[in-house]
């Protein structure tokens, strides 16, 4: 039933839709719906003809967007490696001037190993030089003869030392007050500080050291003893100055020579307190100690004596022979002297 109502409602719809032509106007309808089906083919190729158009159009826009999108992505990669390029130029650069200053470096290096191995091989020759001439008998006979001729020379220069400076024994004067006393047994193997065994007063240039100027120094002290204790100190100050430079030995407290007005320094380091706490200041400064009594402390000039004997007792030490006491100045440099002038010396 449904089916047959929608059947008669199409034929009906169909029957309205349905123009009726007259035969007179017939020929025009027909020519205008040629004309109208001609125009509708004419449009629907030109619709075809445009949506082809269209759709190349839209295939290269996208094409062109696509590759545009592929530059800005090839531009973003070549500033990126713009940026690397730029900061590895800059690395090989201070990696260059790194390498120039180096180089230059290594150049004055080369340069200072050239000269040093120029003076080594100079070295190296004149050692081997040396080594030939010291090789064998020949060169040790040439060594010991080469130490006499000093040897010789070194007695020579201190026998003129003695004979200017000579250091002689007078007996008969009492040796209660003496400073020094000179044993003859003293070197074999008797104590340096005795003094009951052949003893005698010593004197340099006929001047003896005694303790009267220390024991007895006041404003009624005979003046002639001071001066004469500073002029026999002068001389010893000298004579153990000019042995010092003919052994080639550097004192270990040097002198300020100025005859009777002599100095003896230390180059120790002076302590002395600055308040009545424990705190001491340090004075690197060598100080100097009088080697006479004239208007001087009596325990300076004391030290002064005391240095002065440490001089003579490494004297002593370096030609091997023992000091005969702290106290025995004049008997040390007797020893000293004789020891030197021996013709034992020559052979050690």
């Amino acid at each position: 039933m449904e089916q047959n109502q929608a059947k008669k409602a199409v034929t009906q719809e169909d029957q309205e839709d349905v123009k009726v032509v007259q035969w007179e106007d017939f020929e025009q309808e027909l020519a205008r719906l040629l004309s109208l089906s001609s125009a509708l083919n004419e449009a629907k190729e030109k619709k075809g003809w445009l949506q082809e158009k269209l759709h190349s159009l839209i295939q290269v826009e996208a094409e062109s967007l696509s590759q545009s999108n592929e530059l800005d992505e090839m531009r973003e990669r070549l500033e990126s490696r713009e940026l690397v390029m730029g900061n590895f130029s800059m690395h090989s650069k201070v990696v260059e001037e790194k390498v120039k200053k180096q180089e230059e470096q290594l150049s004055t290096e080369i340069r200072s190993l050239l000269i040093a191995g120029t003076g080594l091989s100079v070295a190296s020759k004149r050692l081997t030089e040396a080594k030939e001439l010291l090789a064998g008998d020949s060169g040790y006979i040439r060594l010991k003869n080469l130490q006499k001729l000093l040897r010789l020379r070194q007695q020579y220069m201190v026998s003129q030392v003695s004979m200017l400076y000579p250091v002689k024994v007078v007996i008969g004067h009492s040796h209660e007050q003496e400073l020094e006393a000179f044993t003859s047994s003293s070197r074999s193997g008797n104590s340096s500080g005795s003094k009951h065994l052949d003893q005698g007063s010593l004197s340099i240039s006929g001047l003896q050291l005694t303790m009267l100027p220390f024991t007895k120094m006041s404003f009624f002290t005979d003046k002639k003893e001071v001066q004469r204790f500073a002029t026999a100190l002068g001389y010893v100050a000298h004579v153990v100055s000019l042995v010092a430079c003919y052994l080639e030995v550097p004192l270990r407290y040097s002198l300020r020579l100025g005859g009777s007005r002599s100095y003896i320094r230390d180059c120790a380091p002076s302590i002395e307190p600055i308040s009545s706490e424990l705190s001491l200041s340090t004075d690197l400064k060598p100080m100097e100690f009088p080697l006479f009594l004239e208007g001087q402390d009596t325990t300076r000039a004391a030290y002064a004596v005391f240095l002065l004997n440490k001089d003579l007792e490494q004297l002593l030490n370096f030609i091997g022979v023992e000091s005969l006491g702290p106290r025995h100045v004049l008997a040390n440099l007797k020893e000293l002297l004789t020891t030197i002038l021996s013709p034992e010396y020559l052979d050690t």
